[in-house]
């Protein structure tokens, strides 16, 4: 029972380091992508060359969700990069992955540039009153 209280403790020190959400989003989004882009119907759109920026851009969207939650420093321009190449899989794409994966991945990305790495917890509204009453 100890070990799993650790490493769930672990686990979540080191998901406060990083916009985890943010990159759990954009890489699931590019994941999206790239399943529609197998799916056996007949609305498919491919543009490039035979298809090539349908497969190129959502990888490139798990690519950019992975090194978000691995590499945290450099966010802003995975989160930046993650955005225009998540809109760029509308017309290469089956639009996006029928919307999902382009939401997933505007989403993701938004989330990654808003992260700040250096700020205190969020305490709740009854915390907050209770040390303004205490407080002389």
């Amino acid at each position: 029972m100890r070990a799993g209280a650790d490493a769930r403790s672990a686990f979540r020190r080191w998901r406060a380091d990083r916009p985890f959400w943010g990159g759990v989003l954009l890489t699931l989004g590019g994941a999206e992508i790239l399943l529609t882009m197998k799916a056996s119907m007949k609305v498919v759109l491919h543009v490039g060359m035979q298809g090539l920026a349908g497969y190129l851009l959502p990888a490139l969207m798990v690519l950019l969700g992975l090194l978000t939650l691995f590499n945290p420093a450099q966010r802003l321009f995975y989160s930046i990069t993650g955005v225009l190449v998540s809109l760029g899989t509308w017309p290469t794409s089956n639009l996006g992955g029928f919307f999902v994966g382009l939401a997933l991945g505007v989403v993701g990305s938004s989330l990654a540039f808003g992260w700040l790495p250096d700020q205190e917890p969020r305490r709740r509204r009854r915390e907050r009153r209770k040390a303004a009453v205490t407080a002389p």
